[in-house]
């Protein structure tokens, strides 16, 4: 063999092994990510999504990537989440879809709708009937993912300081509740409001506002809000509230494609357990409310009450889809998938109850 043969199985061994050293190093290298939630360190089921996510994924990973989750009293921005997570000072954040409602009317029917679907025929609609991948087109102007990210179930409608008996009941009150359904409130004659977790109960005490709502009796009575505003009103507005995990897109895109796949995956998974935590939650919370907690009153809005909510839902949901063709095709992608859905949820669920209960 002459020395060109030599040297040209010398160079070839050479980049063989500079080559399996770059695949080693890729493959071990750890990518540090951080992430903004929008609760507070002791907001539990919400605050648990998030944190648990991490877990699985520093586990699933073998610690190749691992996520910092900070809560909204460390980076001081409750609801600016999304801005954080879009302009790259974090690279994940866990809130809720509606409300960036003022920043892109797009996003606010991921979360829930009032009179709209339960918590599994949303999971249904987003998985199997055309959800996500409206959600992404939703996002994709803002350059980030958005992945649900743990449901409440149904939640409650909220708590007042005073009993609803009829529409001028409502008005001239000061509310606390997001989303459409604060529209809808508006609509009837309220001053309606968005104010972060960690601010509802202080509101509520000074008198900066009259009523709020928040999720249900597994997270509500750990508040207080009982103390203040005793009338506890059954729900209309969020029945199956979803929330929502936010990935700046550039940063998925740098991850191994393993690695996307484990972020995906541990985000599914802590979703479900998260709306699993909720229900156990609350379900324990409602078991001990009448011995527990006397002086709630647990009420439903009179049917006047009720129709007035709906007519005015109905004129809002014209009115502002009017100009708004993404928003549209969302919610009547929802409406459809609820019609088809709903059949079978009457069935399954409806009639069981109505026989066993």
């Amino acid at each position: 063999m002459n020395m060109f043969g030599k040297t040209t199985k010398l160079l070839v061994a050479s980049a063989l092994l500079a080559g399996l050293s770059t695949a080693s190093m890729a493959a071990e290298k750890v990518y540090k990510w951080k992430l903004a939630t929008t609760w507070g360190p002791t907001l539990h089921p919400f605050i648990d999504a998030p944190t648990k996510m991490a877990e699985m994924v520093e586990k699933m990973s073998k610690g190749r990537l691992q996520i910092r989750v900070d809560a909204s009293n460390k980076h001081k921005s409750a609801l600016g989440i999304l801005d954080m997570v879009k302009g790259g000072q974090y690279d994940m954040g866990h809130s809720a879809s509606y409300y960036w409602k003022g920043k892109d009317i797009n996003t606010m029917p991921f979360t829930t709708m009032p009179f709209g679907m339960t918590a599994p025929e949303q999971y249904a609609w987003f998985y199997y009937g055309g959800g996500m991948e409206l959600m992404q087109k939703a996002y994709a102007p803002h350059h980030v993912l958005s992945f649900p990210g743990g449901n409440t179930g149904n939640q409650m409608g909220g708590w007042f300081r005073k009993e609803i008996n009829s529409l001028d009941d409502l008005k001239g009150l000061k509310m606390r509740i997001p989303g459409f359904a604060g529209e809808i409130m508006a609509k009837l004659g309220l001053t309606v409001t968005n104010i972060a977790s960690g601010e509802l109960y202080t509101s509520l005490e000074r008198g900066t506002i009259d009523a709020l709502e928040w999720v249900g009796p597994g997270m509500d009575i750990n508040m207080g809000f009982h103390k203040i505003a005793p009338y506890y009103y059954t729900g209309w507005h969020e029945p199956g509230t979803e929330l929502q995990f936010l990935v700046n897109e550039r940063a998925f895109k740098k991850l191994p494609a393993d690695l996307q796949e484990i972020l995906v995956v541990a985000m599914k998974l802590s979703s479900y357990d998260m709306y699993a935590q909720n229900y156990d939650m609350s379900a324990t919370a409602w078991s001990k409310i009448a011995t527990d907690y006397p002086n709630i009153k647990i009420k439903t809005f009179p049917k006047p009450v009720m129709d007035a909510m709906k007519k005015a839902n109905e004129e809002l949901l014209v009115e502002m889809t009017k100009d708004q063709p993404l928003l549209k095709e969302i919610l009547d992608s929802q409406k459809a998938y609820q019609k088809k859905a709903r059949e079978w949820t009457k069935m399954s669920d409806y009639l069981y109850l109505k026989d066993n209960l």
